[in-house]
């Protein structure tokens, strides 16, 4: 097995953020001793980004957030799929995950916090999308959230900040006219497909999968 090490870590308020390097090239971050990213197991960031900026493809000037920022990939993938005229807000709670993307991480999401049509929010997501909701010119054509846990949660937590009902009803008033959310979850959730299309979403599935197939990305479209 190839040697690991600890490159940094940082105390948050859920916990011990830990940085790993195992190798040349496989990075590992941990919250206390949960595993929540690892770099070869990135297929579900990719497809979360891909689809919906397929969804939005025709439009010219696309306004884009993704949260949060993980390893970059969602953002790499999503920067590789939009136009050089697209504005893409990055929000991410930790700021200590915008640091690692910079300094460490930048091999592998393709120095992606550099672009220039992104724009860094170190802060809370629903803050955004709460604040987007109340403004049109405000609005985005796609939301696509990477949180480091999927929708179930909310299957037992009514008021969820991002998957409940009333969550998701704010998020798609957040959305521009055939705009996209596009989130990723652990499997088939038929809780948060309905919840969905009770907010006005039309929904797709695909289960391309986080390094495997039980892996779903859930797209509600405005």
């Amino acid at each position: 097995m190839k040697p690991i090490k600890k490159i940094d870590e940082q105390k948050t308020a859920d916990g011990l953020l830990q940085l790993f390097k195992r190798g040349d090239s496989e990075y590992i971050i941990k919250l206390d001793n949960q595993i929540l990213m690892n770099s070869h197991l990135s297929l579900t960031e990719q497809v979360l980004a891909v689809e919906a900026c397929n969804i939005i493809k025709s439009i010219k000037s696309p306004k884009v957030m993704v949260s949060g920022l993980g390893m970059g990939y969602t953002l790499k993938a999503a920067l590789e799929n939009l136009p050089e005229n697209a504005e893409v807000t990055v929000v991410e709670l930790n700021p200590v995950i915008s640091k690692w993307c910079r300094e460490y991480l930048s091999e592998i999401n393709n120095s992606a916090l550099n672009d220039s049509r992104v724009t860094l929010i170190d802060g809370d997501a629903k803050e955004t999308i709460l604040i987007a909701s109340t403004s049109k010119s405000m609005a985005f054509d796609a939301i696509i959230l990477d949180m480091y846990e999927g929708t179930t949660e909310a299957n037992r937590d009514p008021f969820h900040p991002f998957y409940g009902l009333d969550a998701l009803k704010t998020t798609r008033d957040a959305l521009a006219k055939k705009g996209v959310l596009s989130v990723w979850t652990e499997g088939e959730d038929r809780g948060f497909e309905s919840r969905l299309a009770r907010a006005g979403f039309k929904v797709r599935v695909n289960n391309s999968g986080k390094g495997g197939p039980r892996h779903f990305v859930y797209l509600g479209i405005k």
